[in-house]
């Protein structure tokens, strides 16, 4: 259980530095490149938060520094293009979220330092060469057997589990999948997987769910997933079926429960690393910082729907019930 999501530096530590601080022209804003696999309509949030940290080190959008957004729109295949597009608005610093993300960032150039987002250990894949030298993590997909414990003392007669994975988040999917079925046999439960990477396979997951008659859902941490929160929530109350989810911003747009850490947080850190690189301080330099931050989130009105009886020592645990 030691795999993180992190938020970390690459780009040639040190040295990369100067040679992006030499391409700023005198008396024009610095400019940050942000590549997001997402959309910005599901990241209003996350967005608020990031400009927060910005912000608190320093740096205000349009007024002391320039953003410049790539949004990928759940399409995968375009991140390299929009990376190779900030490379040649020379930024000053690229903001990377996920693992697919920075590593079309990484492929894009050498010089530019990177702050990345990702569910994947980042040394495991090939991102950095050591955690001790750079950037900020947090807990991510390593928290199943929490977010399985608490699914089974919510509804305990589950023991037949569906977990929800975006296949073409090859990383997501296969860390999400390798954490479940660990923690799943140790506690007896049953999983089928079910894939989804557009809003119709969403649809029919649902469907396939009912048909097979399994009993509680796992939902994945993809960014995709993540987009399509308000679909998975309605459905879910839909289909009656008693769902986990990896953050928060679920649960607000109807989930059942979640468990996990503050992304918000994460994005507020990001925010802040980019202004301290802004302001000369060298990727090598930056610590590696690390979540100490995780939510319980549980929307009682969804379990009264759901016919679920949220038990005391949920609710007492919980950072926050939704009414």
């Amino acid at each position: 259980m030691r795999r993180r999501e992190f938020i970390t530096l690459i780009g040639g530590a040190a040295a990369a530095w100067p040679l992006a601080a030499r391409a700023q022209q005198p008396g024009k804003l610095p400019t940050i490149g942000f590549l997001h696999p997402a959309s910005p309509d599901a990241n209003p949030d996350r967005l608020r938060a990031f400009r927060l940290g910005l912000r608190d080190a320093g740096f205000v959008e349009s007024q002391n520094v320039t953003i410049e957004y790539r949004w990928a729109d759940n399409q995968v295949d375009r991140l390299p293009e929009l990376a190779e597009e900030l490379v040649g608005r020379q930024v000053s610093v690229i903001i990377a979220i996920s693992y697919p993300a920075a590593l079309a960032a990484k492929t894009a150039t050498a010089a530019i330092p990177i702050v990345f987002m990702a569910a994947e250990d980042p040394v495991k894949q090939g991102l950095v060469t050591s955690l001790a030298r750079t950037g900020v993590n947090f807990f991510g997909a390593e928290l199943a057997p929490k977010r399985l414990e608490l699914l089974r003392e919510l509804v305990p007669e589950a023991s037949r589990i569906a977990v929800l994975v975006d296949p073409t988040n090859r990383m997501s999917t296969e860390s999400t999948l390798r954490d479940v079925e660990a923690a799943s046999r140790k506690i007896g439960l049953q999983i089928q997987v079910l894939n989804a990477s557009t809003s119709r396979e969403i649809d029919a997951a649902f469907v396939n769910f009912s048909r097979k008659k399994l009993d509680a859902l796992f939902i994945g941490s993809a960014t995709f997933l993540m987009d399509r929160r308000v679909q998975l929530a309605l459905l879910a109350a839909a289909h009656k079926v008693p769902a986990t989810y990896p953050w928060r911003d679920f649960v607000e747009a109807g989930g059942l429960m979640s468990y996990g850490a503050s992304l918000r947080e994460a994005y507020s850190q990001t925010g802040m690393y980019a202004g301290r690189i802004l302001k000369g301080t060298k990727p090598a330099e930056l610590p590696v910082m690390q979540s100490t931050r995780f939510e319980l989130v549980i929307n009682a009105q969804t379990a009264r729907i759901l016919g679920l009886t949220v038990p005391q020592t949920l609710l007492a645990t919980a950072d926050e019930v939704i009414e």
